[in-house]
């Protein structure tokens, strides 16, 4: 979508800040939306009380999550501190948005192994490590070949959520699957560095001017290479990206299909089955927190707010009052 002279100005600003593509796009939607709602006023004549109806009508007509109103804000807090040089004052008259987080869908451990039997090769292999390792879809497809550490059986998540690294633990039984993918990238490798004009894979621009020689290294090529080489938009050189993220919600949706399972699934559904799968085997929940990255371990109690529902936890009143006849007579 073509933008406009401002909205693109905003974005030049960003890449020049390394923020990454998805932030300047989210952020760009919600400062659009501002400007709209505002009747397209220059954003520089935008007081404190235009923010407020901003956030109070995303709440209120818009129905947006608390997370995403945040967002919002941050996006708004951004376009007028960081971009224009402007000050915000007291923003807390707005109306908060009461739409509550979604309870995770999570699959029993019978489900997730019908859902991987539908799979082979290299896409049973990003779906088992999404449940195995409780990946985020995004962290999964910006792996590096680097990022598999075979002999203490992790890998390192570089740049997750909010930026940050941290270690997730590797399931032994996908070692030797993860060996073969590493030699097809390394085939894929040595075809691409004979094309002409083939500028090696993308790295951010800090890591790029401090390891110079690293694009054309294959530590540093994506562990779920594209099927082909492209034209990089933002430089114009020729790369292989890594593998489609939203292909990878396609490919799963598809084998929870054939398998049966009725629930909705998608990517982060594995990974919520990983949480709970592991607090049910009696991990604490603090070690769980660190395996899925989560700053705050209220995020990561949403878990056991699940485990304690249903047979986990009440019991229901009508068990043991009917027979299992009598249920089935009726």
């Amino acid at each position: 979508m073509a933008r406009s002279p401002f909205l693109k100005s905003v974005e030049d600003f960003m890449r020049v800040q390394r923020y990454s593509r998805r932030t300047i796009d989210s952020y760009l939607y919600w400062i659009r939306l501002f400007i709209l709602f505002c009747g397209k006023r220059h954003p520089s004549e935008l007081g404190d009380d235009d923010i407020k109806r901003y956030l109070t009508f995303l709440a209120t007509e818009r129905n947006v999550s608390a997370g995403t109103q945040a967002l919002a804000l941050n996006a708004v807090i951004f376009l007028k501190t960081k971009f224009l040089g402007q000050t915000v004052g007291d923003l807390s008259g707005f109306n908060r948005s009461q739409r509550q987080r979604k309870l995770p869908v999570v699959l029993t451990t019978g489900e997730v192994s019908a859902l991987l039997s539908r799979l082979d090769g290299h896409l049973y292999l990003m779906a088992a490590l999404l449940y195995g390792s409780g990946l985020r879809r995004i962290e999964l497809v910006r792996l590096r070949v680097k990022d598999i550490d075979f002999d203490y059986r992790q890998i390192r998540v570089m740049y997750g959520k909010g930026g940050k690294h941290r270690l997730v633990t590797l399931a032994e039984e996908l070692l030797p699957l993860l060996r073969d993918q590493v030699k097809m990238v390394e085939v894929l490798f040595s075809r691409d560095t004979a094309v002409e004009g083939y500028a090696g894979v993308w790295l951010p621009d800090a890591l790029a001017r401090k390891y110079p020689s690293a694009p054309f290294d294959l530590g540093w090529h994506y562990l779920f290479p594209a099927s082909r080489l492209s034209v990089d938009p933002e430089s114009g050189r020729l790369r292989r990206h890594h593998f489609d993220e939203h292909n990878l919600n396609k490919v799963v949706k598809k084998a929870a299909q054939e398998a049966g399972i009725r629930k909705g699934v998608t990517c982060h559904t594995l990974r919520h089955s990983f949480a709970t799968h592991l607090l049910q085997s009696g991990v604490d929940i603090r070690t769980v927190q660190q395996q899925l990255g989560h700053t705050d371990v209220k995020t990561t109690e949403i878990y056991t707010h699940v485990l304690k529902q249903g047979a986990q936890g009440v019991r229901s009143p009508l068990s043991g009052m009917l027979s299992v006849s009598r249920i089935k007579e009726g």
